[in-house]
C-alpha cells in the first residue's frame, strides 16, 4: 500500500528512511507547539485552544501535503505571521481576534483561488526578488525584537525608544543561556536543537521557581472551546480588514513559494527550468491548512523550511509528511505540559529563527540603489514600526517611486503599480 500511494521505489527511498526523516522534521519544528500559543495568547486567545488548533491545523495541512502532493514538506502556523496577527493586527490596529481570524480565513480562500486560477504565477513574476527576500529578512528582525523583549534583554525607554534590560535578572540570564544552548546545538548539527533548548530553559525555570510547575502532564485531547468557529466577518467590507487580508496573503504567498523552491532544490525535486512539479497541490495544502486553522483558532499556516532537515535525513515522499502529521496529533495528549512552558523559554527560539530568516539578505543586489533602498526600507520598517504590513507597503511604494524617478519605469510590472497606488490611497486616506 505504501508503495502504491507514495511510490517509494521510484524516489529511491524506504519506509524506515521516511519514518526517520519525519521524526527529525518534527523535532526540528516542534517548537511551534510552544511558541504559537504564547504569541497568540497575547492577542487574548486561550493558550490551550491555540495549542489544540496549532496541532490539528498542522496535522491536517501536512497530511494533505503528504497524500495529495506526495512531498516530504511539513506545515504549521507560520512564524512572523503569528506575530503580525497579534502585534500588528489585534494589538496594533485594535482588531478583535475573531475578526483577525476571519481575515486569515479570507486570505486562505484567496490563496486557494490563486493557486488554481493561474494568478499565483502572475503575482510571483510581478514582485521583484529584492522585495521578496527583504520581506523575509524584515520578518526575521521582527521576530528577533519580540524574542528579546519577551526575554527582558530589550526594554522600552521614554527617550531612546528601547534600551538594554537588567542583565542580572533571572529572566535575562535564562534568555542568554537559551541562546547559547540552542546556538551550540545548532553548531553541532543536533536534530531538534530549538526544541531541546526550549525544554532545557523550561526545566531551569521550573527548577529555580521562576515559573510554576505544570498542573499535569497528560490529558485527553479535545476541540478548542472558545476559538472554534469564532470567526467574525462584520468588518468584511472595511479598508482595514482588506489591508490585513492582503498583508497576510502577501507574506504567506512568498514565504510558501520561497520555502517550496528552497527545500525542493535541496531534495532534487525541481525540473530543468527550476519549477516544482505538482506545485499547485503543494500550495493547496498550504491554503487548506490556513482555512482550517482559522476555523480552529490559529493564524496562517505555511510550509516550513525546517522540512529541509528531514530531506537531509533521506525523506523523499509524502510518507515523511504523514509521519510528521501523526506526531503533531500525538502531541495533543500533552497539552498541560506544553501550556506550562514559560515565555522566556521560547524567546531564544524567536531570536534564532529570526537569524535563520536573515539568510536571504545575500540575495538583495545591494550595489543597485533602486533595488537596495526599497529592500532596506522593507527590512528596517518591520521591527521599527512593529508592523509587517507597514514594511511591505513602504517597500512597494518606494520601489515603484525610485524606478520611475531613475528612468526605469518600464522595468516595473503593472501589478506593482496597482499595488503602490492602492497602498498610497489606503495610508493617505483610510488609515489616516
Amino acid at each position: 500500500m505504501l508503495e502504491r500511494v507514495f511510490r517509494l521505489s521510484e524516489h529511491g527511498t524506504r519506509p524506515g528512511t521516511e519514518v526517520r526523516a519525519g521524526m527529525v522534521t518534527f523535532l526540528t519544528m516542534g517548537y511551534i507547539l510552544f511558541v504559537n500559543p504564547q504569541i497568540l495568547a497575547q492577542a487574548g486567545m486561550p493558550a490551550g485552544d491555540v495549542l489544540l488548533a496549532t496541532a490539528l491545523a498542522s496535522a491536517l495541512a501536512t497530511l494533505v501535503m503528504g497524500f495529495y502532493a506526495n512531498y516530504p514538506f511539513a506545515l504549521a502556523p507560520g512564524m512572523g505571521l503569528n506575530a503580525y496577527f497579534t502585534f500588528g493586527v489585534v494589538l496594533g490596529l485594535g482588531v478583535a481576534y475573531p475578526i483577525a481570524l476571519a481575515a486569515v480565513f479570507v486570505e486562505g480562500v484567496l490563496f486557494l483561488a490563486l493557486t488554481f486560477s493561474g494568478g499565483r504565477t502572475a503575482i510571483i513574476r510581478a514582485i521583484p526578488v529584492s522585495l521578496k527576500t527583504a520581506t523575509m529578512c524584515g520578518i526575521g528582525l521582527f521576530l528577533a525584537i519580540i524574542g528579546l523583549k519577551n526575554g527582558g534583554l530589550v526594554v522600552a525607554h521614554p527617550e531612546t525608544l528601547v534600551t538594554l534590560g537588567d542583565v542580572r535578572s533571572p529572566t535575562v540570564m535564562l534568555l542568554l543561556f537559551g541562546l547559547l544552548l540552542m546556538g551550540a546545538l545548532l553548531a553541532r548539527a543536533v536534530p531538534g536543537a530549538l526544541l531541546i533548548g526550549i525544554l532545557g530553559v523550561t526545566g531551569c525555570a521550573w527548577g529555580l521557581g521562576i515559573t510554576p510547575l505544570p498542573s499535569g502532564f497528560v490529558a485527553l485531547p479535545a476541540l478548542p472551546r472558545e476559538t472554534l468557529f469564532a470567526l467574525d466577518f462584520s468588518d468584511l467590507g472595511k479598508g482595514t480588514f482588506l489591508t490585513v487580508v492582503l498583508a497576510f496573503l502577501f507574506v504567506d504567498f512568498f514565504d510558501t513559494a520561497g520555502t517550496l523552491i528552497g527545500v525542493g532544490r535541496l531534495g532534487g525535486f525541481l525540473d530543468d527550468q527550476g519549477r516544482l512539479p505538482r506545485a499547485d497541490r503543494a500550495f493547496a495544502a498550504d491554503a487548506l491548512g490556513t482555512i482550517a486553522g482559522s476555523v480552529l483558532g490559529t493564524s496562517t499556516v505555511t510550509s516550513y523550511i525546517e522540512s529541509a532537515t528531514g530531506i537531509e535525513e533521506g525523506g523523499r515522499t509524502g510518507l515523511t509528511a504523514v509521519v510528521v502529521a501523526l506526531l503533531f496529533i500525538g502531541a495533543l495528549f500533552f497539552t498541560p505540559l506544553i501550556i506550562a512552558v514559560p515565555a522566556v523559554a521560547t524567546a531564544p527560539a524567536l531570536v534564532i529563527v529570526g537569524a535563520f530568516m536573515m539568510k536571504g539578505a545575500r540575495d538583495v543586489p545591494w550595489e543597485r540603489h533602486d533595488e537596495a533602498i526599497p529592500a532596506f526600507l522593507t527590512i528596517v520598517a518591520m521591527p521599527l514600526t512593529y508592523s509587517i504590513a507597514a514594511g511591505i507597503a513602504l517597500g512597494i511604494v518606494s520601489y515603484v517611486g525610485l524606478k520611475v524617478l531613475a528612468g526605469r519605469a518600464r522595468a516595473v510590472h503593472g501589478v506593482m503599480y496597482g499595488l503602490a497606488v492602492l497602498l498610497m490611497l489606503y495610508y493617505g486616506f483610510i488609515a489616516a
